[in-house]
């Protein structure tokens, strides 16, 4: 590695104005500019890399019990010197706290709210009920806005979107809270101090998601090109059993306080928030884009194309082509049939085709009018035995095996309210098992999609494969893959009209892939020094790194990595508490001179069977770090500067 150089003062200025860096404490930026001298020759940059850190083992059990990062950021400037800031992670808060409202007063952050914006309350703890708060922030979106009116600020008005994807388990440990309540999404006003870009959380916003019908198991988000944040609502309930399901009657119940109010039609779409100059939000729903699994949704820099993650079993890739610039609310929807030689291996040389299907056109508000009036059954007849009717069409969706009749006339009420029945009726390509993170490389035009598992739908002979769909693996690889996916223009959908975009994916092909392994020494049954179980993606366009968060089932704990796609360099750069998931992923180039990675993890200690070896020994310290493990970290990467060292050492 190159060593730091003494900087000027000049380039020292420069540096801290101009290149993208991590935020820094003030004595670490008060000791570069005590060092710097008096030229005035300019710098600029030209790369940054990542150090990779080790696992943490048992030898040292509290770096496997807490965030941990070992990992520098290097940055090369044009007169070949390098920058080095050593790593560190810096929470907002720990859900469960109790955090400034912005008026004088506190608020429970992570909370819970009622269709009447009043708490829900825990009560499985006889005389310790307590106020509802969620274990799992996921989403969240770094932004700025005009003109911002928060009072009692120091420095420059940040504000970050970040949304609460369930709540694992209630007070009592015993009763499961998996998606019976709503997700909360908030609104965080921080205060950037201008000489550090250092963040300090001055207000929290509870969103008022009452007119779009609550949410849904929020899970990933991007930053839209204009600057709002877009939401997810993953594992839309199935309507045609949604009498039996009990997580939806108790989601209806603690939403509405009545277990047959909510309708299933107005969750699986992507709600959209956006952030006033007071630090308040606002939020709408889009239910013209598909209910389907909705993930990580990237809009490419048309303003118009989205890129939809689907976190199913036989799930598919789906594109959403807007007909207005910056508005999501009308538009195309289209999913894609893959064709001949797909792989998972990154060094296979050939890509997939991709072909376009056109499911159909809409508007939000029609989509919304279906969903208040419709009953599935006036959508289509759905069989799960073979009806022995011609007029019947076989299908896979979600793991089962279906027939389905669409009704006369409701081919737009199955394209947007039972997508993923209608796609695979259309005969696209739901294959793909729990597709999640989409990011898109503007520069080479790219799109990256995250494979979490590759399994089941995806395997040759398996009951949810579909022959002749495409996608097909001889044996599964849990451990899972990023895909790249080529984006271009003047593409004809399979009816032969053009699809009015220039960002269309045309083909996928592996860039990484995990490795499974037998259970190692610690419990790991995915290679622990490469990525397993792909999740969160974002990639940051300055630095040409892409950003990969873990939710992985095989490495006792999971990693956040860096990809540089240049150099082809892999990096583990943060540890999360074993058994946590690694969440809430923004990669921001910029935000007033200052670069941030934004990093969450959920469900700290939620063990599994690879956890064996070390439970016994992280379960106290887990206890002791996040509130019982109830409590999970909302934040950022930060970093401190590394010394100059004019001789090597």
């Amino acid at each position: 590695m190159t060593q730091p150089t003494m900087p000027t003062r000049r380039k020292a200025l420069q540096l801290l104005a101009g290149v993208p860096m991590l935020p820094l404490s003030a004595s670490a930026s008060a000791a570069l500019l005590s060092a710097c001298g008096g030229s005035d020759s300019a710098l600029g940059y030209v790369s940054a890399s990542f150090t990779s850190m080790a696992a943490p083992t048992l030898a040292s059990a509290a770096a496997m019990a807490t965030t941990t990062v070992g990992s520098t950021l290097n940055i090369k400037l044009s007169d070949d010197s390098v920058q080095s800031y050593q790593l560190a992670y810096q929470p907002f808060f720990v859900t469960g706290d109790l955090v400034a409202d912005g008026k004088g007063g506190k608020i429970l952050s992570g909370g819970y709210y009622d269709i009447n914006n009043k708490p829900i309350i825990d009560s499985t703890v006889a005389g310790s009920e307590r106020h509802f708060f969620s274990d799992a922030p996921d989403g969240t979106s770094l932004l700025t806005v005009a003109n911002p009116t928060v009072t009692g600020l120091k420095g420059k008005a940040v504000f970050a979107v970040v949304q609460f994807e369930y709540t694992t388990w209630a007070q009592d440990g015993k009763t499961d809270m998996y998606g019976k309540l709503p997700s909360p999404i908030a609104v965080l006003t921080l205060d950037q101090d201008p000489a550090t870009g250092k963040l300090s959380l001055v207000k929290y916003h509870n969103v008022d998601t009452s007119k779009v019908h609550g949410l849904w198991i929020t899970c990933g988000a991007s930053l839209s090109p204009w600057g709002t944040h877009l939401s997810s609502e993953e594992y839309e309930p199935d309507a045609f059993s949604i009498a039996s399901n009990a997580m939806f009657k108790a989601y209806s119940k603690n939403l509405y306080g009545d277990e047959a109010t909510a309708n299933p039609y107005h969750y699986g779409h992507m709600p959209e928030v956006t952030v006033n100059a007071d630090g308040t939000g606002s939020i709408k729903k889009h239910y013209c884009m598909g209910r389907i699994s909705h993930e990580l949704v990237q809009v490419m820099p048309d303003n118009r194309t989205a890129l939809m993650g689907d976190d199913a079993t036989n799930s598919g890739y789906f594109v959403f082509v807007a007909d207005k610039e910056k508005d999501l609310s009308s538009g195309t929807l289209y999913v894609a049939k893959v064709g001949a030689g797909f792989s998972i291996d990154p060094k296979a040389t050939a890509a997939a085709p991709l072909t376009w299907i056109k499911m159909g056109s809409a508007t939000s508000a029609e989509i919304e009018n279906l969903a208040n009036t419709l009953k599935p059954t006036d959508i289509m007849t759905v069989k799960s035995a073979d009806p022995a009717d011609a007029s019947y069409t076989k299908i896979v969706a979600n793991g089962k095996t279906e027939w389905i009749k669409i009704n006369a006339g409701m081919e737009k009420a199955a394209a947007f309210l039972e997508t993923h029945r209608y796609a695979a009726f259309l005969g696209a390509s739901l294959g793909f098992t729990k597709m999640e993170g989409t990011t898109v490389n503007i520069k080479d035009k790219v799109a990256y999609s995250a494979l979490q598992n590759i399994q089941s739908s995806m395997v040759a002979g398996n009951a949810a494969n579909v022959p002749g769909n495409g996608i097909s693996v001889p044996k599964q690889l849990v451990a899972g893959a990023v895909m790249a996916l080529n984006l271009k223009g003047g593409q004809k959908d399979t009816a032969g009209a053009t699809i009015n975009s220039e960002w269309m994916p045309v083909d996928t092909k592996a860039l990484l892939a995990g490795e499974d392994i037998a259970a190692d020494a610690l419990g790991n049954t995915a290679n622990p020094n490469t990525i397993a179980n792909p999740d969160n993606l974002k990639f940051s366009e300055k630095m040409r790194t892409l950003f990969i968060g873990e939710d992985s089932g095989q490495h006792v704990n999971n990693f956040l990595w860096a990809y540089n796609v240049d150099t082809k360099q892999l990096s583990r750069i943060m540890s999360i508490p074993a058994g946590g998931e690694s969440t809430g992923l923004h990669a921001v180039d910029e935000i007033n001179g200052w670069t941030y990675i934004m990093s969450n993890f959920q469900h700290a200690g939620d063990w599994g069977s690879i956890h064996s070896v070390v439970k016994d020994t992280l379960d106290p310290l887990i206890k002791a770090n996040y509130k019982n493990k109830a409590g999970a970290a909302v934040g950022y990467l930060t970093g401190a500067i590394k010394q100059p060292a004019l001789a090597k050492v």
